[in-house]
């Protein structure tokens, strides 16, 4: 009798040996079958995210004019003619620390996507098809299966 080990396609590589152990019937008429596979563990990185600027606080008035100000008064306080090209990259990277300490830093990625095609249309549009595709779903009724059905094909047709 001629016993398998099913192993997928893929997998094929990873088998090392195999073998019958002779003397040693686990069910009648059947041998025990051993096989020794190697798989490789590996590690799931997650990406890291770099803190970013909240330059959308720039749309504060309050805000623009402190960094205005701050910037000013950098460059105020700095002689550009005498700088080197690794001096004159250290102040401008001085420049943009400005604008973190003003505005601020994220703690990490984004959390939510952002939704600019959302407005009170939309939302009034999802409200109605869930309306009427609910009751149809209580009820079960075919004027119901076709007033969900219109009200669907019409939402989708809104600008």
């Amino acid at each position: 009798m001629v016993d398998y080990i099913i192993v997928w396609q893929k997998d094929k590589a990873k088998v090392r040996n195999d073998k019958v152990i002779p003397n040693e019937e686990c069910v009648p008429k059947h041998k025990l079958l051993v096989m020794d596979m190697q798989f490789n563990i590996t590690k799931r990185w997650c990406k890291k995210s770099e803190p970013r600027v909240h330059v959308w606080k720039f749309k504060e008035e309050k805000t623009c004019e402190e960094y205005q100000s701050m910037i000013n008064d950098k460059v105020a306080e700095v002689e550009w003619k005498y700088l080197d090209v690794n001096e004159h990259w250290q102040q401008m990277k001085n420049m943009m620390e400005t604008a973190q300490v003003t505005c601020g830093l994220s703690k990490g990625p984004c959390r939510h996507k952002e939704t600019w095609w959302w407005n009170e249309e939309v939302a009034e549009a999802v409200r109605e098809k869930k309306k009427k595709c609910g009751s149809w779903k209580k009820e079960k009724s075919t004027e119901a299966w076709k007033e969900c059905r219109v009200n669907k094909m019409q939402r989708r047709l809104f600008p």
